[in-house]
């Protein structure tokens, strides 16, 4: 290894170690044991740490301070001048811990995920607006939707040729007082449009005892039950492509709003529909239907391989993203069951 080292001096690594027959990584495997240095010689045409520092002095100049590398580089060569490449100069700036966004970010505040839960109704609502198109284009009409979350019963709706705070206002000042809402009883949750986060619906809702919640900012999933009923209303096989007129719209949804709140059997509530759920009706049904499933069992045991049958059971809760752990979800589950007051967990 030693003869190797000394002829490598002359002819290079390479040669020397093909003229004795040792194999290169031999060589190199006895220096890095000997604990000398390997690191490899620097390329003649690298640029020396004179001419990196005029290349970095030349980036930060106060000409050139806004200016990307690429930029900097046509520059210099229109004026006939050479320092590098321009992906040297991003090497250079990269050591030198100089390559980053220049201009000041606007930074988003960190909003608190909403956490809502019901166990009941008319604990949480949810509400929002769709526009329906109208006659010619350009032309819509505006659907207002209050939903109860655990029932999924429309509780309000109305349509109306523009989308106002007043009129919201007047919408849920009604839906409250039909439904018969005490103060500190209900949760009514939205996004964040303009009538939304308006000043009259606050300053209602607080007289009326109503807490509000928003979802964050562009996120539709904070507000699923409201996108999910605009999905069932628009994917009906007799939706229009367009309406004739406000009339035409508001005698559709009226007929729209009674199937789905009495004939609707909703996958999310065990088949059942929303008025069932919203009434207080639910567990009189769950019976009728096991009473029909026993007799069914009975009649032809064999059919049911998995013993006797049982309807689906309705959720006993209903959240608006609910918690990671399991453990806060059931602590917050069970102190909605034993409260009247309402759950609301990281909501700003």
């Amino acid at each position: 290894m030693q003869k190797a080292e000394e002829l490598s001096k002359k002819i290079g690594m390479k040669a020397a170690c093909a003229a004795l027959g040792i194999p290169r990584s031999s060589k190199y495997r006895t220096r890095t044991s000997r604990g000398e240095p390997t690191s490899p010689k620097m390329s003649p045409r690298a640029l020396s740490a004179a001419e990196k520092e005029e290349v970095r002095q030349e980036l930060n100049s106060e000409r050139f301070q806004d200016c990307a590398p690429r930029e900097v580089y046509a520059a210099l060569m229109d004026e006939e001048r050479y320092l590098c490449s321009w992906r040297s100069m991003y090497r250079i700036l990269s050591e030198n811990d100089e390559v980053r966004e220049r201009r000041n970010q606007l930074r988003h505040p960190s909003y608190a995920k909403p956490e809502l839960l019901a166990t009941a109704p008319n604990q949480l609502w949810s509400w929002d607006i769709t526009k329906l198109l109208g006659p010619s284009p350009w032309t819509y009409y505006y659907l207002y939707v209050i939903l109860d979350v655990f029932s999924r019963y429309i509780t309000g709706w109305m349509i109306a040729e523009r989308e106002s705070a007043a009129l919201a206002e007047a919408l849920i000042a009604q839906t409250c007082a039909r439904q018969g809402i005490q103060p500190g009883q209900l949760t009514i949750h939205a996004d964040r449009g303009s009538a939304m986060t308006s000043k009259p619906v606050a300053l209602l809702l607080a007289d009326l005892g109503v807490t509000k919640t928003h979802s964050r900012p562009h996120v539709s999933n904070d507000n699923p039950y409201s996108e999910a009923q605009f999905k069932t209303l628009k994917y009906r096989p007799d939706y229009p492509a367009r309406f004739g007129s406000q009339q035409d719209a508001r005698a559709w949804a009226s007929r729209f709003f009674a199937w789905y709140n009495h004939e609707h059997y909703h996958t999310g509530l065990a088949l059942l529909t929303p008025a069932d759920v919203h009434f207080n009706r639910a567990q009189a049904v769950l019976q009728k239907r096991q009473n029909v499933l026993q007799t069914a069992y009975e009649k032809t045991p064999e059919r049911f391989v998995k013993g006797p049958p049982r309807p689906q059971a309705l959720p006993h809760a209903v959240w608006i993203n609910p918690p990671k752990n399991p453990q806060a979800q059931n602590e917050n589950e069970n102190s909605r069951w034993n409260s009247a007051v309402p759950v609301l967990v990281g909501v700003r």
